[in-house]
């Protein structure tokens, strides 16, 4: 599945060069998995669903342009800690004891 939607956004990008693969974006994709959870597609997509979403609706509270990265990242690192600290398993995940 990875090699297919690489594969895909290659053709989207026109032009792949490593500079793609940065660690934003590494760390991106690493925390909608852990956001949804781990080993669970239905988690991935929410957590995806749910980043990719949240900018979109920043827009809509009329914050400036130059606060709205970093109020995006300061709710990024809160979400983050609240999963860290009382939802280790992620939003959709299974409990193991």
């Amino acid at each position: 599945m990875a090699s297919v939607a690489g594969s895909l956004y290659a053709t989207f990008l026109e032009f792949i060069d490593p500079s793609v693969a940065m660690l934003k974006e590494s760390i991106f994709i690493f925390v909608i998995v852990i956001l949804g959870g781990l080993a669970n597609l239905y988690g991935s997509i929410l957590g995806a669903s749910f980043l990719i979403l949240l900018p979109e609706a920043l827009r809509f509270i009329g914050m400036p342009d130059n606060m709205a990265g970093y109020i995006r990242q300061i709710i990024y690192g809160l979400i983050l800690i609240y999963l860290m600290l009382f939802r280790p398993q992620g939003f959709i995940g299974k409990y193991k004891p």
